[in-house]
């Protein structure tokens, strides 16, 4: 079968040969875990069930997650097994199963979700780097209940210098509107954690607070300012980040308040930043074999 699943459209039979994913028609998880790092709403208390899938349809240069995204770092599973994760996530008291970087895996876990989810009880967090087919995410309404995607450029250029996608923001525009038709307004439970919406990511790269300003205008104008936006800082060079010129450093204080300053003018209800100790290692999930 000839994979469509994202908009590179490799069309290669993944039984037979690698796409540029890199990923067989096999799910591969690198760790289920819970995880207490992502956004209040998803974290909660009680953390979010995360599924860490290996390799990505995007091949940022500068990915924290690379061992896993570019490497390969984890091991197959049967659809029997995803399913017991996700069980067994949600048993441990997970306030969702959070599925991350789950794109090119999609075919094979509509199936799984449209399995496992009447048996639950949280939502399902779909956690991506926003360069989705829209036609893809109709597939799974009814069986995502949150969706965590990133908006990470709005210049060709630059998201064709970063991850080789110089189509990018055409694709997450169109990828995040779709998510927030599905989902509607937020939702939240008593104890502030989301039960269903759509949160929205974006990283400031260092020296590009310009097109950071362009994401959110873009965010504003498709999908207007009640979604929230988590403005993270956590940017620190790492993998091939020093091939890009002027990304050997992390992100300034003087760069990351611009940037939350044009959150704030823009007139957003909600959103998330965090302080610039985040630009770190310790933030990284601990993968096994890395």
């Amino acid at each position: 079968m000839e994979c469509r699943a994202c908009p590179f459209e490799c069309g290669v039979d993944r039984t037979q040969e690698l796409g540029v994913c890199r990923a067989s028609d096999c799910v591969e998880v690198s760790t289920a875990q819970l995880h207490f790092w992502e956004e209040p709403p998803i974290s909660g208390t009680r953390g979010s069930g995360t599924v860490f899938f290996s390799h990505c349809n995007l091949r940022c240069r500068f990915c924290q997650n690379y061992r896993i995204s570019q490497q390969g770092s984890g091991r197959p599973v049967t659809a029997g097994e995803l399913a017991t994760m996700m069980l067994d996530l949600a048993g441990q008291g997970a306030h969702n199963v959070n599925l991350v970087s789950p794109t090119h895996y999609s075919e094979q876990l509509i199936p799984v979700l449209e399995q496992v989810r009447p048996r639950l009880g949280v939502p399902v967090v779909w956690n991506s780097n926003g360069y989705e087919k829209a036609a893809t995410l109709r597939r799974l309404e009814g069986l995502v209940q949150v969706y965590l995607p990133d908006f990470k450029y709005w210049s060709g250029d630059l998201a064709a210098r970063c991850s080789s996608a110089p189509d990018y923001a055409r694709h997450a525009s169109a990828a995040i509107a779709e998510m927030v038709r599905q989902t509607g307004p937020n939702r939240y439970a008593g104890d502030g954690t989301i039960l269903s919406g759509v949160i929205i990511r974006h990283l400031i790269l260092p020296g590009h607070v310009d097109d950071t300003r362009q994401v959110l205008d873009a965010i504003a104008r498709i999908v207007g300012t009640d979604v929230p936006v988590s403005l993270m800082a956590q940017y620190y060079p790492v993998h091939r980040a020093a091939e890009l010129a002027g990304m050997d450093r992390r992100l300034t204080a003087r760069e990351y308040e611009a940037a939350c300053d044009h959150l704030a003018a823009l007139g957003f209800a909600a959103g998330f930043t965090q302080d610039l100790s985040s630009a770190s290692s310790d933030y990284t999930p601990d993968f096994p074999g890395s």
